[in-house]
């Protein structure tokens, strides 16, 4: 509900997909996939805030620093 609310208050609309098919939403599985691979499982994090700022920053090159062909350009 408040993750609902919270995207209902900044104009975001919030679509599930069908449970059990992971291939209708291939495009969050694949930026799960890069993340992983990009940052945790290179680096060694000693506490929490460490890990929770390296994937700001990857959340940000990837919204911000390039554009998808699948979204027609737009970021994610």
């Amino acid at each position: 509900m408040r993750f609902d609310m919270v995207c209902e208050a900044n104009g975001i609309e919030h679509r599930l997909t069908k449970p059990n098919h992971p291939w209708t939403h291939g495009q969050a599985e694949r930026m799960n996939r890069t993340t992983k691979d990009a940052r945790v499982k290179r680096f060694h994090y000693d506490n929490h805030d460490l890990l929770r700022t390296h994937l700001g920053d990857l959340m940000a090159a990837c919204n911000f620093g390039r554009r998808l062909k699948t979204l027609g350009g737009l970021s994610p």
